[in-house]
């Protein structure tokens, strides 16, 4: 499975930096053109608009978290430029 994580830190990024998730959106695109089957390619996407800091819930991040535990990733990718995940 190829898991591509998508996420903005807040509200107001998705809605003024619309380029930026549609970007990350497009990587399917290119997952699909690099060879990877469209029904393997899978968006983790619930994560847009939450911050990676505080304690904030991003159940999108525990879910990319517990597929890689499980084996089940065989890629995970980001738009370029963006930070490492973090935990």
């Amino acid at each position: 499975m190829h898991l591509i994580y998508v996420r903005q830190s807040s509200v107001n990024q998705v809605r003024h930096h619309q380029e930026s998730t549609e970007l990350q959106y497009r990587l399917v695109d290119r997952a699909v053109a690099l060879g990877w089957p469209h029904e393997r390619v899978h968006v983790i996407d619930e994560d847009l608009g939450k911050s990676g800091t505080g304690l904030v819930e991003r159940e999108g991040f525990k879910k990319l978290i517990a597929e890689i535990g499980l084996g089940n990733a065989g890629l995970v990718n980001r738009a370029p430029g963006k930070r490492p995940l973090m935990t």
